[in-house]
């Protein structure tokens, strides 16, 4: 780039502020550096940087604080915001602020020099960031967990759609949390002072759903003996979550597509066109590309739906986020049961830490309540853990690891070296038992569409599960 961009960084940490001021005066930026945010917009009066760079967290005035200050004073600047606490309230609190990026720390200083560049091709548009309110307090309750990089990719996603009213696909496997990132969505839009309606399309009957989306007049069919609302409806002005889009029948897809298309419907025995206005967040654990090649899915719907994708990680993908989850759902089963805080040792936090946590999330919060509830003790050993979690084999922990050939290598050496007898038997039994399992998972049970996916029988797939249970 061959403008030089006038750039203040703000940042207690004086490490911090060498290293960015040594990359801008390396690409030809002039670079001044603040140990703390008291006073910045004094000297703004006599000088304006092109673009700013704060840290969240310092002594006195935070840069969430500064940031207040630049919208009401100097709405026009961009701002890159850098923080070690990386966070949902962290992120969607800057981007409410009105950042430019928000960028956790430790970054790429060759993407910040990027950010800075881009941000100062954004101020010389004229683009002007919209300010909202601030929802600190909302997004702290909105359960989310995590600090590890998959999600900050979620955080961020969450933080840069909170000024727009575009329709969402929320990818992820079941437990790990797709309606409270439609929350998050919902709780930080224009619409959060309007109603969030949930509905689940796997959990209603095929010959209800078209009256549970739509509603119905008085008399429509047998049993309506008034007029009821539907969750379109009952959405309107506020956001309409769809969770498990993939298993709506292919009538329906036809009608919700018109309705997206025209913003109106008709009610079950209905006459007159209902016009809404709603936003849609559709959620699936399916790979719907895949339905769409099976034709089981309507590809100018999926087009659609899929407008922005958020990609929600399984906990295997965090790991260091483990000792979060359990610590943050340990707490809450303490605060619902009336009951003191449970705390896990060393020990069972290093092993809850390595377990494959199949079930994600929801897993880990249902092991808390039952931990809460059951052990006597408020030091949770290796002991108290559930026989389930504690006889679960090496192999089946592997299975879910990056890594899984190398360690299966591994733990079929020591079976070897140590003389186990039927070692292939085993380990085959163990690796089917993880691929039955996480079919079942995938396909909520049904053992019809998971021997499919798995390319075995029905009857094949039962004899296995029986054989699991002798």
């Amino acid at each position: 780039m061959g403008e030089k961009i006038k750039a203040w960084v703000v940042d207690d940490d004086r490490s911090i502020r060498w290293v960015l001021e040594t990359a801008l005066k390396r690409e030809g930026h002039q670079v001044t550096c603040f140990e703390s945010a008291e006073g910045i917009l004094n000297l703004m009066r006599k000088d304006k940087p092109d673009v700013l760079l704060t840290d969240i967290r310092m002594p006195g005035k935070s840069g969430i604080e500064l940031l207040a200050e630049l919208q009401k004073h100097y709405p026009d600047l961009p701002a890159i915001v850098m923080t070690a606490h990386s966070d949902m309230d962290s992120a969607v609190s800057a981007y409410d602020g009105g950042a430019f990026e928000y960028l956790p720390k430790p970054f790429d200083v060759d993407e910040v020099v990027n950010q800075v560049e881009r941000a100062y091709e954004h101020l010389k548009k004229k683009t002007s960031a919209v300010e909202q309110p601030d929802t600190q307090d909302e997004a702290s309750e909105s359960g989310i967990i995590g600090s590890a990089p998959a999600m900050q990719v979620v955080f961020r996603a969450i933080g840069r759609l909170s000024k727009s009213n575009i329709t969402v696909m929320v990818n992820g496997e079941s437990g790990t949390g797709k309606e409270l990132v439609a929350k998050a969505l919902h709780q930080h839009s224009l619409r959060r002072d309007k109603p969030f309606i949930a509905l689940n399309m796997a959990a209603i009957p095929k010959d209800l759903l078209e009256s549970e989306l739509f509603g119905h007049e008085k008399g429509a069919f047998t049993g309506a003996t008034s007029r009821r609302k539907g969750r379109f409806e009952q959405a309107d002005g506020g956001t309409l979550f769809l969770d498990e889009i993939g298993d709506m029948p292919a009538d329906m897809q036809t009608r919700l597509l018109r309705v997206l298309s025209d913003g109106e419907f008709f009610s079950v025995g209905g006459h007159q066109p209902i016009k809404v206005d709603v936003r849609i967040i559709a959620a699936t654990h399916q790979g719907l590309e895949k339905l769409v090649e099976e034709k089981l899915f309507r590809e100018d719907l999926f087009h659609r739906l899929n407008v922005v994708r958020i990609k929600i990680p399984p906990v295997r993908e965090r790991r260091e986020d483990i000792p979060l989850l359990l610590k943050h759902f340990l707490a809450k089963a303490a605060s619902e049961l009336e009951d003191d805080v449970k705390l896990l040792d060393d020990e069972s936090m290093r092993y809850l830490s390595g377990l494959p946590w199949l079930g994600n999330v929801r897993q880990i919060e249902n092991t808390c309540h039952l931990l809460t509830a059951m052990c006597p003790s408020n030091i949770i050993q290796l002991d108290d853990l559930p026989d389930e979690l504690k006889n679960i084999t090496s192999t089946e922990k592997v299975m879910v690891e990056g890594d899984w050939l190398d360690a299966a290598k591994e733990d079929i050496t020591k079976r070897l070296l140590a003389g186990e007898a039927d070692v292939a038997k085993r380990v085959v039994a163990s690796v089917e038992k993880v691929l039955i399992m996480q079919a079942l998972d995938v396909t909520k049970g049904r053992r019809q569409e998971a021997a499919k996916l798995l390319g075995l029988g029905r009857n094949t797939l039962t004899r296995k599960i029986k054989d699991f249970s002798a």
